[in-house]
């Protein structure tokens, strides 16, 4: 999803393919696995909820196929990108990638892309499920930027020459539609606009340690059809729960859709391979429904018209361990993640009653993964997963206690 980089074997393997192949490079990868719960019919975000009746099951996580063309002047500088991207899985067939790129030709420092991409948001929403160690995106990032892509148009400053007092700097600005793939147009006139701000990974000491950080912003919203707009108070007993704002005048305008984060990676490189260390935090505030608190893809609407909007504060974080054991074919991950998508109430405080307006969504989880990965070769890796899932014990009936919803996934990743 990166511009290319011709130092990178990647880039010099495209540059070979284009000259040689009019241009057009293909690639893709697929990713058969077996999965086990701890228990049957679990909602979860290890790859979608099991069936009612079942607790394991085969399935193809992915299957995605990559048409690439780059046209290059004589300097082996591209001047313009073209990506396809699909996927086809037992459930079906989707596009995931359809973008232009256009790189200026002058100064090699800037590329406008328009289609649909990758936000510009954070370190893991961008990185690649065929390059990921875990076979998941955390829980934050798959509520917040669900399908990770968006339609919308973005502008980069990125030198790509090494001589460039600035090389090191990636800066993207982007306006986009807002829902994402999650529906099939945008159903209103406002755009999210995000931006990142990012250090390329640079090398800090004589031992080559490498370090990388960013910061992102997302500022957006999305228009209310609706009056009623709930947001967090303190009720009659002095607990916090939501409070209805009812005013007609309420109607056509904007609620918030507003992200902030930060991100670090550090690369300690060893006789064996390297020892990784990667940490992102977002909070923000994020508007939904009462019973979902993803960005919604339509104009969300119950049995009496346009459904009433939540408006929460949240915030969620991932820390990654990678360590290589004894060579770079195997390798050790252990990743913690949490999200609370609603940090003004906890634990029992979430309980539904008559005078509450509080639910299933407002329950904070905690994820401990922990896997092996095992690189048969450049094309053909296995991962061996387990994820322990958390959630607050609250006054709900069935969430008195932690539920069971635990995963263990075993992965083949088939690439070309």
């Amino acid at each position: 999803m990166d511009m290319i980089d011709t130092t990178t074997s990647l880039g010099k393997g495209m540059i070979s393919m284009y000259l040689r192949y009019d241009a057009l490079r293909i690639s893709g990868y697929m990713q058969p696995q077996f999965q086990y719960a701890s228990g049957k019919g679990v909602e979860s975000y290890a790859g979608g909820n099991f069936a009612g009746n079942s607790n394991n099951r085969f399935m193809l996580r992915r299957g995605r196929v990559r048409f690439d063309y780059a046209h290059f002047n004589k300097r082996n500088r591209p001047t313009v990108q073209f990506v396809f991207q699909f996927d086809g899985t037992e459930r079906g067939v989707n596009i995931r990638d359809f973008w232009g790129r256009l790189f200026d030709g002058q100064w090699d420092v800037a590329a406008l892309t328009m289609g649909m991409f990758a936000r510009p948001f954070g370190y893991e929403v961008n990185l690649s499920s065929g390059d990921r160690e875990a076979p998941e995106r955390g829980r934050m990032s798959q509520i917040l930027m669900r399908s990770e892509r968006d339609m919308g148009a973005m502008l980069t400053f990125e030198p790509r020459d090494k001589t460039h007092p600035l090389h090191a700097l990636k800066i993207d600005i982007g306006a986009f539609n807002g829902q994402g793939l999650s529906g099939p147009a945008d159903f209103d006139s406002h755009k999210d606009l995000i931006a990142r701000v990012a250090m390329k990974p640079t090398s800090i000491n004589r031992q080559g340690w490498l370090l990388a950080a960013g910061a992102s912003v997302l500022y957006g919203g999305m228009e209310q059809f609706t009056k009623e707009i709930y947001n967090m108070g303190i009720a009659t007993n002095g607990h916090p729960d939501f409070e209805v704002d009812s005013a007609v005048t309420n109607v056509g305008k904007i609620a918030p859709r507003h992200y902030y984060g930060a991100d670090a990676q550090l690369l300690i490189p060893n006789r064996s391979g390297a020892t990784q260390l990667r940490a992102e935090y977002i909070r923000g505030v994020q508007t939904a429904t009462f019973l979902d608190s993803e960005t919604p893809g339509v104009i969300p609407v119950n049995p009496a018209g346009f459904a009433p909007l939540y408006i929460r504060n949240f915030d969620g974080a991932y820390f990654t361990f990678l360590q290589h054991l004894g060579s770079k074919k195997h390798q050790l991950v252990l990743k913690y993640d949490w999200y609370d998508p609603n940090t003004d109430v906890k634990g029992r405080q979430i309980a539904e009653t008559l005078t509450t307006h509080l639910s299933l969504t407002d329950i904070r989880y905690d994820t401990f993964g922990f896997g092996y990965v095992y690189y048969l070769n450049e094309n053909m890796k296995a991962t061996f997963w387990f994820d322990r899932v958390w959630n607050e014990s609250t006054g709900i009936e069935g969430f008195e206690d932690d539920i069971a919803d635990n995963v263990f996934t075993a992965r083949l990743q088939y690439r070309f």
